[in-house]
């Protein structure tokens, strides 16, 4: 047998495809199954020099010196596989991944992180199907002998870290074909990226999915105090979850939600229900097979009667929570999220043995992230396993303190750990201990800064959701040293042009603030920075709406945080502000909160300009909600009060948006009416692009009633002048309706153009809304020129992600007929099969997948 590898080791995992499946199949004969296939895998990988590391059940860990024995190895074992003769004649399918890194090698195996990722490789693939690390690729391209790869792209395994490029390895008498690999980019999913693999807790994590895959479980909350690693346990249980559940598996942060009221539109948005046409999320999720995490809620827990109520309406949606507290609900199972475990620093085993408990091995790779020539010793360990004790074994905790390791050794942290526990021991008495243990920490961290960065550190809690650099110079007169100072020190952190911090970390910023005076002036100025730019947005929403949207949506949490305290402070400003944000709700579809914020000031009898912006808002959100008569007297009040504040702009504004409701509402005449007026008006202004936007608002009804000549003509111009303005809005608009008019007039070539020109301008925009009305129009000119697959992939999609942000357009009777003609055509060209399977087919496409393939050359 084959010496253990050390140093650069190439890994190799199998598990049998479909094990469950079969042993059920085969009932008794499956022993025999499992013994022919480990003894033909055990010889294959003795003949190749492997170093079998474990065999669980169906799976197999072996180690291996060189990359190209692996590879040779994993082979000829399929080939073995493939050839064999099984009980009964059925096929027995072991997918395989081959990963090379460097590896730890214990008494018991090997630690690190390449040892998941080489777990991951194999788990993404199907029974036959031989991966390979992009890291054993480049080792293989180096041999004389290199297998055949085939590049498979780049691919976010299940433990959420950032994607790797993954390859197939390829050889005459293996299968070549399979379907899309189980990762996360072939699962409909909106878990985020995450900087580090979780280490340990893979018991808790098969524990919270053996929970969340019984048909008597619907809701498991992770409880547990600040720092215990509640969100990053439940990411990696809703990872291994992902194809279990159909209809997606979907991440809901709460963190910033202080209103109990805004949770149920929160889960909305983050499943893009547009809350239009009456559609509430209730009847959306009553047919889904769907995975909601709902992360940091102790919050918001008045809440629970709201997502109880969401739960008993949608049987097969289920939640994982993540809380300080449960929800206290009868459907609820609450799990425990303990610390990691510890070893007992005054009977340390050996060093290979310390380095297996979870705590000391978290400290580890992380220390080693920031220190990569950090290693346990037999001189450093016991300081490192006292380390993780005195933190109780919490992962924040510890991450906090590894991360202070290129400044000092474990005994010297240990030492000034010791100090800081000794002297902070005034926490709140009724607080569970390990809260009071994360607080010193917080607060050991806290005493290392110098007074520079402390009062900067103190400051910044005032920001919600994160800042930018901008933000935190005006509000807190940051300097941008300092604030460097505290994103290497792990009490900030940095992603793209903005900061953030834990939000435990932001509470102990904020109690640090409240004791230092300064908390009412500082949170005058954080409402006062963000009103400005709510102001700046409003000013410059027509030239740069999408910009301004996507600036105001990063800055949300803080908007919200700026309402609040001045409904308190100053509800002049909190009018003010709300005004601001109508268009913004109503762009990015918060609809619901829109509303809400609104809705206290349409009763209001003051003529000014801030009442004006307030009743449109409103009344726009109520028009695209489909309440067209609560929305009517707030849009004509709030024209009747731009014309006697003699904005003739705003006035138009108005009434275009009163027309948009009309037309959506099936009511062309008197959309019509309203556009005309609107157009009127902006022809008295000096913004040309307003003027283009209103005149093809009225090319709209034109299309929509059939006036094609005069509707080309108009979008031509419009078109033209939209390129020469640089309007992304108008020139989506103008390539709309002349492929509209194309596809009415039967040319398809032309029209599968101009719609291929509006979804790339409504992909600039970043409105998914229009991508999906422009992919109806693509797979519609598709169904025209005789490519019936294609055009009902894409139909499916668009239906799909019209449906899902509850976009009715079934008001829009022109264009219903259209896609019954089209596609319907395009069904009868297929057999009724074949029409069910390219639909179904995009039904399995995202919407970047689909968008791919409306913009792919013919």
């Amino acid at each position: 047998m084959a010496e253990r590898p050390t140093g650069t080791v190439t890994f190799l995992f199998t598990d049998i495809a479909g094990s469950t499946h079969l042993l059920r199949e085969l009932g008794d004969d499956y022993g025999a199954v499992l013994e022919d296939h480990r003894r033909l895998l055990r010889a294959v990988f003795r003949a190749h020099d492997g170093f079998e590391v474990d065999t669980q059940g169906d799976a197999f860990f072996v180690a291996f010196s060189r990359a190209q024995d692996a590879a040779t190895a994993a082979e000829v074992a399929q080939r073995s596989l493939e050839t064999h003769t099984w009980p009964g004649d059925r096929n027995v399918r072991v997918r395989m991944g081959i990963h090379t890194c460097e590896a730890d090698a214990t008494a018991e195996g090997y630690v690190g992180i390449g040892v998941h990722r080489g777990a991951r490789i194999c788990a993404a693939g199907h029974g036959g199907q031989i991966l390979v690390s992009h890291t054993t690729r480049d080792l293989l391209e180096d041999e004389e002998a290199r297998p055949s790869l085939s590049d498979l792209g780049e691919h976010r395994l299940k433990d959420l870290t950032e994607p790797q490029r993954l390859y197939q390895l390829t050889a005459e008498g293996l299968r070549e074909t399979f379907p899309p690999l189980r990762t996360l980019e072939n699962r409909p999913t909106n878990l985020p990226v995450q900087p580090t693999v979780l280490i340990g807790r893979e018991r808790e994590v098969t524990e919270i999915c053996e929970l969340l895959r019984r048909d008597d479980v619907r809701l498991v909350t992770l409880t547990g105090p600040g720092g215990t690693g509640k969100t990053r346990l439940g990411l990696q249980a809703a990872a291994e979850l992902v194809e279990t559940f159909r209809n997606g598996v979907f991440f809901v942060p709460l963190a910033p939600i202080t209103d109990p009221d805004l949770v149920v539109p929160t889960i909305a948005q983050t499943l893009g229900i547009d809350e239009t046409s009456g559609q509430s999320l209730d009847g959306y999720l009553a047919e889904k097979h769907m995975l909601l995490m709902l992360d940091n809620v102790e919050q918001v827990l008045s809440s629970a009667a709201d997502v109880g109520k969401l739960l008993s309406g949608a049987p097969e949606v289920k939640l994982v929570v993540t809380s300080r507290e449960p929800f206290r609900l009868s459907a609820e199972r609450v799990f425990k999220v303990e610390p990691l475990g510890l070893p007992d620093p005054k009977n340390l085993p050996d060093l290979a043995a310390v380095s297996q408990y979870e705590a000391v091995a978290l400290f580890v790779e992380r220390a080693r992230a920031v220190l990569p020539s950090f290693e346990i010793t037999n001189a450093n360990a016991p300081a490192v396993a006292e380390i993780c004790v005195r933190l109780d074994g919490l992962p924040l905790a510890l991450e906090l303190a590894a991360a202070r390791s290129p400044l000092l050794s474990p005994e010297a942290m240990m030492r000034r750990l010791d100090e800081r526990l000794n002297l902070l021991t005034a926490g709140a008495r009724d607080l569970p201990g390990r809260h009071q243990t994360l607080r010193d920490t917080l607060a050991w961290s806290y005493d290392l800064l110098d007074e520079n960065e402390r009062s900067l550190f103190r400051r910044l809690g005032v920001f919600a959701g994160g800042f930018t650099l901008e933000a935190a110079e005006v509000v807190c007169d940051a300097d941008l040293d300092t604030l460097g100072s505290l994103v290497d020190k792990s009490l900030v952190r940095r992603a793209g042009d903005r900061f953030t911090m834990l939000e435990t970390i932001r509470e102990y910023a904020l109690d640090r603030l409240a004791g230092s005076h300064a908390d009412e002036g500082l949170r005058a100025r954080h409402a006062r920075y963000f009103l400005d730019l709510a102001e700046e947005a409003y000013a410059g929403r027509i030239d740069g709406e999408s910009e301004w949207s996507e600036r105001l949506e990063a800055n949300h949490d803080n908007l919200r945080a700026a309402l609040e305290w001045l409904s308190a402070a100053d509800p002049e400003q909190e009018l003010q502000l709300a005004g601001a944000l109508g268009w913004f709700w109503l762009s990015r579809s918060h609809l619901l909160e829109g509303h809400e914020r609104l809705s206290r000031f349409t009763s209001g009898q003051r003529s000014d300009r801030v009442q004006a912006r307030a009743l449109t808002g409103a009344g726009a959100i109520l028009a695209w909600q489909g309440d067209l008569e609560a929305a009517a007297p707030l849009l004509s009040r709030a024209i009747a009060l731009w014309a006697e504040l003699d904005e003739p702009g705003e006035q138009a504004l108005a009434l275009e948006a009163l027309g948009w409701g009309c037309f959506f509402g099936g009511d062309d005449p008197s959309a019509r009416e309203h556009f005309e007026r609107s157009l009127e008006l902006q022809t008295r202004g000096t913004n040309k692009r307003l003027v283009n936007r209103a005149q093809l608002a009225v090319c709209q009804i034109m299309v929509s009633q059939g006036d094609l000549e005069p509707a080309d003509r108009l979008s031509r111009a419009a078109l033209a002048l939209a390129e020469e303005q640089d309007d992304a809005w108008a020139v989506h608009l103008g390539h709309h309706f002349l492929a509209d008019c194309a596809l009415i007039a039967a040319d398809f070539d032309t029209a599968v153009d101009r719609y291929r020109r509006s979804l790339q301008a409504a992909v600039a925009l970043g409105n998914r809304t229009e991508i999906a009305l422009e992919l109806q129009g693509v797979a519609m000119a598709q169904a025209g020129r005789s490519r019936p697959e294609l055009a009902l992939r894409l139909g499916s999609v668009a239906y799909r992600e019209l449906s899902d942000r509850g976009v009715d357009i079934t008001g829009v009777r022109f264009w219903v007929e259209l896609i019954e003609r089209h596609l319907g055509a395009a069904r009868e060209r297929l057999d009724p099969e074949a029409a069910a399977a390219a639909e179904q087919e995009g039904g399995r496409l995202s919407l970047e997948q689909a968008v791919e393939q409306a913009l792919a050359q013919d």
